[in-house]
């Protein structure tokens, strides 16, 4: 598939890639979004093969051609141009930068081109202002579905996993963040119905997560919103050094403390993606420690898209594709100036696209798989899938109903799987384990 795609993709550079390598040429000004995408790709790929001043010259004809504010495929040029600038910088080929964004408090996390020989840390500074990526991420729950889809899904996975008679659940959440999840669960749990013999479960969750403070006010959180329903809830901050996932497998599961009462879930939503280098043994690892736990079931959900590519064009083209559908979809269900959309583009998008794009090496984060490969990871540890049921179908379709009314969001379900899109492209995938 995606040989083809790289064999199509060469016969759409050849015309662009013609007017930019001649020094005298004007490059022709782009008129749809079709030719915006080939000319990006051109310049991927004049960047693959170290045509670095060809590349340059092609930028700024891409920068004049985006905005921030523009239409969807201007918004996608616009990040995209960013971070093909700031891969330029990488090799000393410095460019003009684009206008930095002005939402909310975004000029302190996203920033213009770095100096020149800016090494893989470069996009640690996002990291460095935690109360607007929470407002980030808050809004990416509101206007877009692929979090609360995730959330629902394996809330009722967990559910069906441990009911019946059961005298204290046990959730282990693998970056837990705002713990915006929980609620709904636990709401569900205090409305079982319930007598003097089975009253509803003891509630514990851990929850995994690089910023103590943001742990501890996530857990008063949902102890004062467990206390509010007449639920027994305790919390337990567990802090992951070093925003270091991989360092938590080694201490696993000596870290986790577990009652023999208990029914143990485990939660990896957009998690398991965090472990992928070069390699699977500190995934595979992870994985065992986790199936050694013996939990009765584990939710996994993670980006349909294929990030974790070695070879930059390669992963550029699926990166591209991908953020297309996402912006695509918020053009058609969001004003083109809501302020939320522009934050979550800008911020999280941007942030991610800049990764994708601009980092290799050990310095790269966002490294997603698509669907098979953690079907394949999980199956040789001995996890076996389980079927997600039909109210789960039902209640994922009412809420794409109810908050995300458009025709474009597609929901898909694919061995025993779901997968939400938009359009015909798949996005988001969430599956079930014990």
């Amino acid at each position: 598939m995606l040989g083809s795609q790289l064999q199509s993709q060469s016969q759409l550079m050849s015309s662009s890639t013609s007017h930019v390598q001649g020094q005298e040429e004007e490059i022709p000004r782009p008129q749809t979004a079709f030719q915006l995408r080939q000319l990006l790709v051109t310049c991927a790929d004049l960047i693959s093969q170290s045509d670095y001043s060809a590349a340059k010259r092609l930028l700024s004809t891409l920068s004049s051609n985006s905005s921030p504010y523009g239409d969807a495929i201007e918004r996608l040029v616009y990040q995209f141009v960013r971070a093909l600038s700031l891969r330029l910088d990488r090799h000393g080929i410095p460019t003009s930068p684009a206008p930095a964004p002005h939402v909310f408090n975004i000029n302190n996390i996203v920033h213009t081109s770095p100096p020149c020989g800016t090494n893989n840390k470069m996009l640690n500074s996002y990291d460095s202002d935690q109360e607007t990526l929470r407002s980030c991420y808050l809004s990416l729950n509101q206007i877009t579905p692929f979090i609360r889809f995730s959330h629902l899904t394996a809330n009722q996975a967990i559910l069906e996993a441990v009911q019946g008679g059961q005298q204290a659940i046990h959730i282990i959440d693998f970056d837990i963040m705002h713990g915006v999840q929980w609620p709904p669960l636990m709401q569900a749990l205090a409305d079982r119905p319930n007598n003097t013999l089975h009253p509803p479960p003891m509630l514990r969750i851990t929850g995994t997560g690089h910023d103590l403070n943001i742990l501890h006010r996530t857990g008063d959180r949902l102890l004062k919103f467990a206390q509010s329903l007449g639920l027994r809830f305790q919390f337990h901050p567990l802090l992951l050094l070093n925003n270091d996932p991989t360092t938590l497998a080694l201490y696993l599961p000596s870290a986790i403390t577990l009652l023999p009462d208990e029914a143990l879930a485990v939660n990896c939503v957009l998690y398991l993606h965090r472990f992928l280098k070069d390699d699977s043994r500190e995934l595979l690892l992870f994985l065992h420690k986790i199936k050694a736990l013996n939990p009765k079931v584990v939710t996994v959900a993670e980006r349909e898209a294929n990030h974790n590519q070695p070879l930059f064009l390669q992963r550029f083209l699926e990166a591209l594709d991908h953020y297309k559908a996402l912006f695509d979809s918020l053009e058609a269900t969001l004003p083109p100036n809501n302020r939320e959309r522009l934050a979550v583009e800008q911020i999280w998008f941007g942030r991610e696209i800049l990764d994708i794009v601009a980092a290799e090496g050990e310095g790269r984060r966002e490294r997603h798989q698509k669907f098979e490969t953690w079907e394949m990871m999980l199956k040789s540890v001995g996890f076996n899938k389980v079927p997600l049921s039909p109210f789960a179908l039902s209640q994922a379709k009412l809420l794409l109903r109810l908050h995300y009314p458009s025709e474009g969001y597609q929901l898909q379900i694919l061995k025993n799987s779901f997968f939400l899109g938009w359009q015909n492209h798949s996005l988001f995938s969430i599956s079930s384990w014990h």
